[in-house]
Formats: structure tokens, C-alpha cells, sequence
């Protein structure tokens, strides 16, 4: 059986597709707490942004649960103590906004200098 991830927040397309050709199955919605604390026993990773808060409680609620993948910057969302307690990973990607960030800065130069 192929593991199951959740992606609660909104990612670019491609996060999925990614994951779905490498033989995974994957579900992206948006849930409430509560919804995210009785679906997320049935989930082996999770992939979240900023908005999904990843409390002791969900972690303890997420029996299967293996692996935290927080797209973005810094993991301050997540409870990595309880994490660490539970044998459950948690990832980032810092430098995934990089490029984007120099060209908004440049954007942002271009527009005072007019």
C-alpha cells in the first residue's frame, strides 16, 4: 500500500504531481482543526505552509504519522519537541523563496526609483 500524504495547505501544483509519480497517494485539502485531529491518523506525512498549526495535540492524534514537510522558511508552526518525542521528522525548505524574495526586493527598488 502506497503512503498517504496530506497536503492541508496550498502548494504549487507540482508538490502532488511530484509525489503522485513517485508512487504515493496524496490528498490535498483544507481542513478545519477538528477535521485535521480525525483525519490525520490516516496520513503518514503531512506538508503544511504557514496557516496549519501542527500542536502536540495533532501530532498525538496522528498515530501513522512519520514525516512533517513545511514548505517555506523556519518551522515555528510545528512542535518539534513533540515531535522529537513521537519519532516524527520535520523538514523546511529555506531557500525555496529565495529567488522570489531578490525579485520582489528588485521590484520594489524599481518602483521608488520612478
Amino acid at each position: 500500500m502506497a503512503a498517504k500524504i496530506l497536503i492541508s495547505d496550498p502548494v504549487d501544483y507540482v508538490c502532488a504531481n511530484t509525489l503522485r509519480s513517485h508512487g504515493f497517494q496524496v490528498d490535498q485539502v483544507k481542513l478545519t482543526k477538528e477535521e485535521l485531529l480525525e483525519k490525520i491518523k490516516e496520513y503518514d506525512g503531512l506538508i503544511v505552509r504557514s496557516e496549519t498549526k501542527v500542536t502536540a495535540e495533532v501530532l498525538a492524534a496522528a498515530t501513522n504519522l512519520k514525516i512533517v514537510g513545511r514548505a517555506g522558511t523556519g518551522v515555528d508552526n510545528v512542535d518539534c519537541v513533540k515531535a522529537t518525542e513521537l519519532g516524527v521528522i520535520v523538514m523546511n525548505t529555506p531557500g525555496g523563496n529565495t529567488l522570489s524574495a531578490a525579485e520582489h526586493t528588485c521590484a520594489l527598488i524599481s518602483s521608488m526609483a520612478r
